[in-house]
């Protein structure tokens, strides 16, 4: 996985402060931590779309460039890339905002596939825009 440092690409859908028990002993962010963000946001980005409840299906390839530290704002911007009948792809990148800088760096990115889903828990079809 290639991440270039440029600007975020996306909508801003999740803000966060990593805290200390979000970390290992050396002070870097757990990678599974910055995943469920990922995931959060996505989730939100996905159901504001579907009008109703969503699940991850899958996450396609991820990497990370570098760590996110104690006390830097985790950034996560999406972008829905592609509607199906029950399915969105969401392209994610995340970002940390370092710690009482301005200073942006890419973490990681990845591509996440929601479906939408019925009150029973059935896929069901996401609206038209």
């Amino acid at each position: 996985m290639t991440i270039e440092a440029n600007t975020p690409t996306g909508e801003l859908t999740l803000r966060t402060l990593a805290m200390p028990a979000d970390a290992n002993a050396a002070g870097d962010i757990f990678g599974g931590w910055v995943m469920a963000q990922m995931d959060l946001a996505c989730g939100i980005r996905a159901a504001e779309r579907a009008r109703g409840r969503v699940v991850t299906a899958a996450v396609q390839e991820m990497a990370f460039a570098m760590p996110v530290k104690i006390g830097d704002t985790l950034c996560v911007y999406t972008e829905i890339s592609r509607v199906g009948r029950t399915s969105m792809t969401l392209k994610v990148e995340t970002w940390a905002q370092r710690y009482l800088t301005h200073v942006m760096e890419k973490v990681t990115e990845a591509t996440f596939v929601m479906v939408a889903l019925d009150a029973e828990g059935k896929p069901t079809p996401v609206p038209s825009a």
